[in-house]
């Protein structure tokens, strides 16, 4: 590890934070020391009392709602102790660290200083680092914390800025001579999709509040109101929120986050007319990621009752505090009643990395959210004529698979997780959950940057589910939150999902990997929706 001992040297003693140790980007080289005066960031997550109850109860009990906290009963039983953020505050100050803003509810801590305050601080070596495609701040080893707030600062986000996620949409390309094989394939309105999945209708949405978190890029307001003019469906309202300095702001490029911005939007919006968006912007970094999913959770202006993401990256590409940190998060929204909706990824069961064997995506691995997975779709009207797994090659495949770092949950027991294609690994947590339209050859016509075109990828799945959820909070008259378990308790005869049976994620350069079979797979999880159906049957439950 690229530590020198002199850091460690200190009348006080100081810790490792497990799960903090990064190593450099592949093919990135360090370059230079970082300037010592350079202002730099962080967020750190300080402990709290856990929601594990409630998850719990809603484990056993699936099929029975839970009363969910309102944002002032999360605060008052769960937010972090005062006396820890005073001594983090101490802390702060000892090392010339400023305390830029403190959310109690999500127990994190938002520090600023120069970057020798930073390596002095929690004993590292920042240094730029040269990547073929951009230039970070980076860091190698684990991050160390004093002795005394060992069991009350969990983890410490930040100090790295390198790119940490990547959006999972695909664009159509326009080919000049198809595959004399190739089965015709048409494209689709957000609208038409969500017709041929059955959506309720004509449900006013105004009251709910979708959030949409990106890490990237804008969009144009004029450019969203001639969208959904031109689809003849009320207008989504729109609000952007701020987060560590980052805004709306589009670059132009379609090709880049742009077009992530608008598909979001304009799936959301139109298969769920007339709702609240709230796009949370955000730089595109661990610490920027952890600060919009905690900013959207405890949200007491917007409220969002689910959050629909479509950024992420393989597990093995995190540290284990960072997804343990969001992680958490994703259980503070189960508290509040609010349902995460995340893509799971585009790039078949490798998820894109190259070591050989199969990869899957956070954060739509993590337990508390609704993983999403892609199919590809042929129908009209309202009857689909045949839906498969989406794999057109390893660059332009739903992700899924097995969990390497999250264990099987208990109400995933019964879906029959086969064991994963890795031999190397253990069984666990089973992914996607659900499934959606995600081939570009079927995918959602759009508009962008003031282009026309026609995008795919599971990001589109990830707000079509936001969009359907929340027009089934607004029929059932509240929100239903954590849904997994509910989801995978349902019996079959309420025909709730449209089961997937053929295809698979397999790329060529793995191990024969997930194929799509009756019932839950690890390609199209429980299948796409059937939106009356499920809210049909979780009407017949009973309410909280």
């Amino acid at each position: 590890m690229e530590q020198d001992n002199h850091l460690l040297n200190s009348q006080e003693p100081y810790v490792k934070i497990p799960g903090s140790e990064r190593k450099p980007l592949p093919y990135a080289v360090k370059s230079t020391p970082i300037h010592p005066d350079e202002e730099i960031s962080a967020t750190l997550l300080i402990r709290r009392p856990p929601v594990t109850s409630f998850l719990e109860k809603k484990s056993t009990s699936p099929l029975t709602p839970i009363q969910h906290l309102s944002h002032e009963q999360f605060m008052a039983t769960h937010g972090a102790d005062q006396e820890d953020l005073n001594k983090v505050e101490k802390f702060a100050a000892n090392n010339g660290l400023t305390i830029k803003e403190v959310n109690a509810a999500a127990g994190t801590v938002l520090i600023a200083g120069p970057a020798s305050a930073f390596n002095k601080a929690f004993k590292v070596q920042l240094a730029i680092y040269e990547h073929q495609n951009f230039t970070y701040r980076g860091r190698t080893g684990p991050v160390h914390i004093p002795q005394d707030l060992s069991d009350i600062v969990e983890a410490v986000i930040g100090l790295d800025n390198r790119p940490q996620l990547r959006p999972h949409f695909r664009i159509l390309e326009e080919k000049s001579e198809p595959h004399r094989n190739q089965v015709a394939t048409k494209s689709f309105t957000p609208d038409q999709i969500a017709s041929l999945y059955h959506f309720p209708q004509n449900i006013d949405v105004s009251n709910q509040c979708i959030a949409i978190i990106e890490l990237g890029g804008g969009y144009h307001p004029d450019e969203m109101k001639q969208y959904f003019s031109s689809l003849g469906v009320a207008q989504a309202v729109l609000t952007d929120v701020t987060v560590s300095e980052a805004a709306n702001q589009p670059t132009g490029d379609p090709n880049g986050p742009d077009g992530e911005v608008a598909l979001d939007i304009e799936v959301a919006g139109a298969v769920a007319p007339g709702v609240k968006i709230a796009v949370y912007f955000a730089p595109n970094t661990d610490a920027g990621f952890l600060n919009a999913i905690t900013t959207a959770i405890h949200d007491t202006v917007n409220k969002p009752s689910v959050i629909s993401i479509s950024w992420g990256a393989p597990e093995n590409q995190w540290t284990s505090q960072a997804m343990q940190a969001m992680d958490r998060a994703f259980q503070d929204a189960a508290a509040l009643g609010v349902t995460i909706c995340c893509a799971a990824g585009d790039r078949g069961s490798s998820d894109g990395v190259t070591d050989g064997t199969v990869h899957v995506d956070f954060p739509a691995s993590s337990p508390h959210v609704l993983g999403c997975g892609g199919t590809k779709l042929f129908g009209s009207g309202q009857t689909i004529t045949r839906e498969v797994v989406w794999n057109e090659g390893p660059d332009s495949s739903t992700g899924g698979g097995v969990s390497d770092v999250f264990t099987l949950p208990s109400w995933q027991t019964a879906a029959h997780v086969p064991p994963s294609a890795d031999p190397q690994t253990n069984n666990g947590r089973g992914v996607p959950d659900v499934a959606g339209d995600a081939d570009p050859a079927t995918g959602y016509q759009v508009l962008v940057d003031g282009q026309q075109a026609v995008f795919g990828g599971t990001s589109a799945v990830a707000p079509l589910w936001a969009g359907l959820i929340a027009l089934i909070n607004q029929q059932l008259g509240h929100p239903v939150g954590f849904l997994n378990p509910t989801l995978y308790n349902l019996p079959a005869s309420s025909k709730a999902f449209h089961d997937i049976k053929t295809g698979n994620n397999i790329s060529s350069n793995e191990r024969d990997a997930y194929k799509a079979k009756k019932g839950w797979d690890p390609v199209s999880g429980l299948g796409s929706p059937n939106g009356i159906n499920l809210l049909n049957a979780l009407m017949g439950l009973q309410s909280p």
